[in-house]
């Protein structure tokens, strides 16, 4: 898979599922959470997915369904360390760290663009360094709006000022990638195996990375400075 990396001078970047595996997230809002809560409640997993579930479909793609606080207060109790009790399971996906590397070697912007709330971002950058290999990290707690919002994509050019025919997005979020296409941006791919502990995706309407080997950027190095 070619990108003409020479017009190109802003990756956009998602985090779980695109440089992190999904494996952790998952984990912890499919299992780890009704476990925990139905333990320290006295009731069944069961009982605890029948009321759970429901909620959480309902909020699916809305700022609230990926805000802590938001599942904290309903919950009636702070969640944030629960998904410290599980942290050993966050990790990148194959040949993100290097792909990074490899951007910045060619200078170009690499931007972090995620629904994760700021307390879940703090927490995987502390577990992996991922914050080393960014210039600059956009939430969409920032905007008040996730990426499945239109607005989103507004006031991301607003804050960035970057030119959308010179971007890149990278994202496992079919829905964020069909807004972007939506406001300009230029190159647009999914990702193949956003867990890498479940089966392929399958995507339709754009091409998708099975992992980042390969992709990385070539540096004219014979040109380079000496």
């Amino acid at each position: 898979m070619n990108l003409p990396w020479n017009d190109v001078d802003t990756v956009l970047l998602d985090m779980d599922g695109t440089l992190l595996d999904l494996h952790y997230d998952n984990y912890f809002w499919r299992h780890y959470l009704h476990q925990r809560y139905a333990a320290e409640e006295g009731i069944t997993e069961e009982a605890v997915r029948a009321w759970l579930l429901p909620k959480m479909h309902e909020l699916r793609g809305t700022l609230e369904w990926y805000c802590v606080e938001f599942w904290s207060r309903l919950l009636g109790r702070d969640i944030g360390p629960y998904k410290e009790e599980v942290a050993d399971r966050i990790g990148w996906r194959p040949g993100a760290q290097a792909f990074l590397e490899g951007l910045a070697a060619a200078g170009k912007r690499r931007v972090l663009v995620t629904n994760a709330h700021p307390r879940t971002v703090e927490l995987k950058f502390r577990r992996t360094g991922l914050d080393r290999h960014l210039d600059a990290v956009i939430t969409a707690h920032d905007f008040r709006r996730p990426k499945e919002d239109a607005g989103f994509w507004t006031a991301l050019r607003e804050a960035e000022s970057f030119d959308p025919e010179r971007a890149v997005l990278f994202d496992d979020n079919a829905t964020a990638l069909g807004r972007a296409r939506e406001h300009g941006i230029r190159w647009l791919y999914g990702i193949a195996q956003p867990d890498l502990q479940e089966a392929p995706l399958q995507w339709d309407d754009f091409p998708a990375v099975d992992d980042f080997d390969g992709f990385t950027p070539k540096v004219d190095t014979a040109a380079a400075p000496r």
